[in-house]
């Protein structure tokens, strides 16, 4: 039995410039599908995390404008959730259909995923990751007071957003159930989970709690990956390859390297933390703790890089 855990980047749903329709997601959806059954037809029962970032982006934005029409908006955990439901709905069915059209009669099962986050974390007294639309700062100002948020200017692009803390996962509810799903019987279910990072929950003498916060995907991924057992973790981004001198005349695509040359090219500082240096993380992050192999690379080139090799491969 194959497995593997894939991390889908958030071009699957939305490429730049595209709007955030229904539509456009869905198409974007459909041709992601194709290469994601490449996957499963090569003999791969899979387990898919992925991104949310516009899609409760626009829950949120949602919730705002209900909110001035009377409408309760919901807090922050509640979205995470709902973006959960609708990404897995749309990559499920897209998937579904292709594997169908294969003539591989497989069913696709999304779940809505937990993870727990430790409420003495330092990045909760911290707030950095920006989330929702842009204000004004008079606006900004009277929703800090209003709504107790945290605002900070984004002086590059001309305005004032929320922003909520981005605490490390520690654990994942629902483990035991993808576990099973995955490796409980051959073949294995293809399941889609932890959508968006996770519903960001805390540990409290009544159970679990939901926190306003955002989780990053690619470590929840690699959280994942570790806490069931797998061995065999793929990042898809926007590009073939990790490059290192990225940029510059002598930049240069990684093919295969191994955990310790990663490493250090990660602590000379070649994967910045708003680009690559998350995925980094997350890879290194997975093979310290038991994983054996992680390839990074595109959806378009994911069939290659499983059978040639192409793509970025990290090996312990």
């Amino acid at each position: 039995m194959k497995t593997a855990l894939v991390a889908l980047g958030g071009n699957a749903l939305l490429k730049p410039g595209d709007s955030g329709t229904y539509e456009n997601q869905m198409r974007n959806a459909r041709e992601s599908a194709k290469h994601l059954a490449s996957m499963v037809e090569l003999g791969y029962d899979v387990v898919f995390t992925h991104g949310n970032g516009p899609q409760v982006g626009s829950i949120l934005l949602q919730n705002e404008i209900a909110a001035k029409q009377g409408i309760p908006p919901m807090p922050m955990d509640v979205c995470v959730a709902e973006s959960q439901g609708l990404i897995g709905y749309m990559i499920q069915q897209a998937l579904t259909n292709e594997l169908h059209r294969r003539g591989m009669y497989r069913a696709v099962t999304s779940l809505i995923v937990q993870v727990v986050v430790d409420r003495k974390d330092p990045a909760f007294q911290n707030p950095t990751k920006p989330i929702g639309s842009f204000y004004s700062e008079d606006e900004a100002r009277a929703l800090m007071n209003e709504k107790g948020w945290v605002m900070k200017e984004d002086k590059a692009r001309g305005g004032w957003r929320r922003v909520v803390p981005s605490p490390k996962p520690v654990g994942v509810v629902e483990k035991e159930a993808i576990k099973r799903l995955i490796f409980g019987k051959s073949p294995g279910e293809i399941i889609i989970v932890g959508g968006g990072g996770g519903i960001p929950v805390i540990e409290t003498e009544d159970g679990y709690k939901g926190v306003d916060a955002v989780i990053d995907k690619d470590r929840a991924s690699a959280l994942i990956a570790r806490l069931i057992g797998e061995k065999f973790f793929i990042i898809l981004t926007a590009v073939d390859n990790v490059f290192v001198n990225f940029g510059k005349e002598d930049q240069k695509a990684l093919g295969k390297v191994s955990l310790d040359e990663i490493k250090a090219y990660y602590e000379e500082g070649q994967f910045p933390a708003g680009s690559m240096g998350p995925k980094i993380e997350a890879a290194i992050d997975f093979l310290e703790n038991g994983g054996e192999k992680v390839i990074i690379t595109s959806p378009e080139n994911l069939e290659s890089a499983i059978k040639d090799g192409t793509g970025t491969h990290i090996i312990r």
